[in-house]
């Protein structure tokens, strides 16, 4: 196999989609009898693969992963597993090997994705996150922050009527307790859709336009959708309104909010109201 490229969004497009391929293949191999055994052979294939091309291909980077040990507590020097202290690394990769487990295990679902997303200590954005990759395998596409989709295009709502009916993504197990009240006062309706990476996925393809969540993330639930969210050029916060922040001694990243620029302040000031 040829080497992967060099530059570092091409990179993480590269990881994810042998990532996603690699999902595909246990997929059609395991089939979907064992939903519990496929989640499980899920999470670690990719963990593996992934772990193993950084380790080969950027060995002096520290990783942050969701299927390390300890990788849900605060720093603690125990917990640090790694060659490489992402604390005092300038260069961290933050990585969801399998967004969407339950989605991963149900036939015919498509609402699952890998995240790969490079956090620099230089980096001038508040985030941090300077390339990412989004893989969908299912839906056999990778949005990465090498080559950005464009500004997604207004709904036909917004096209035809001049004013917008908004499309909030929803989780479809777990939706924020205030959201259906939110979306009533902003003229809103809800679309159920799996992992987060895939609805921030929607949003940046304009399937949607908005992602509100609040309840519980750590930073690899959000890292590369919102690397790739930025690089396109949508607004990404906290419901607050206040920035988001990676590679935090504290990997819990509880809330944000992903949406068209024109819509942020209509829906801050909507979750002002709502999510007290």
């Amino acid at each position: 196999m040829s080497s992967p490229p060099m530059i570092d969004g091409a990179f993480a497009r590269w990881l994810a989609s042998r990532a996603g391929q690699a999902l595909l293949d246990l997929r059609t191999e395991m089939g979907f009898a064992d939903t519990g055994a496929l989640k499980s052979a899920g999470d670690k294939v990719s963990h593996d693969l992934i772990r193993t091309e950084l380790a080969k291909w950027r060995p002096g980077d520290a990783v942050l992963s969701e299927e390390d040990e300890g990788s849900r507590l605060a720093w603690a020097a125990e917990v640090n597993t790694g060659a490489v202290s992402r604390l005092t690394a300038d260069r961290v990769w933050i990585i969801d090997p399998l967004d969407g487990t339950r989605e991963f295990s149900e036939e015919g679902r498509s609402d699952w994705a890998v995240h790969v997303a490079l956090w620099a200590r230089s980096a001038p954005s508040p985030h941090g996150l300077v390339a990412g990759a989004v893989g969908l395998p299912a839906q056999h596409r990778v949005l990465g922050t090498d080559y950005p989709p464009a500004y997604p295009p207004m709904t036909v709502e917004a096209a035809t009527a001049g004013e917008r009916k908004i499309r909030l993504a929803a989780s479809r197990s777990r939706p924020p307790v205030f959201l259906t009240d939110l979306a009533e006062d902003v003229g809103a309706h809800l679309v159920p859709m799996g992992s987060a990476g895939a609805k921030i996925a929607a949003v940046v393809t304009g399937e949607v336009d908005a992602y509100i969540h609040a309840g519980g993330q750590y930073e690899w639930d959000s890292a590369a959708p919102v690397a790739v969210a930025t690089a396109t050029g949508l607004h990404a916060s906290r419901i607050d309104g206040s920035a988001l922040r990676y590679n935090e001694a504290d990997p819990r990243l509880p809330d944000l909010l992903v949406c068209r620029k024109d819509l942020a302040t209509r829906l801050l000031a909507a979750l002002q109201r709502h999510s007290g």
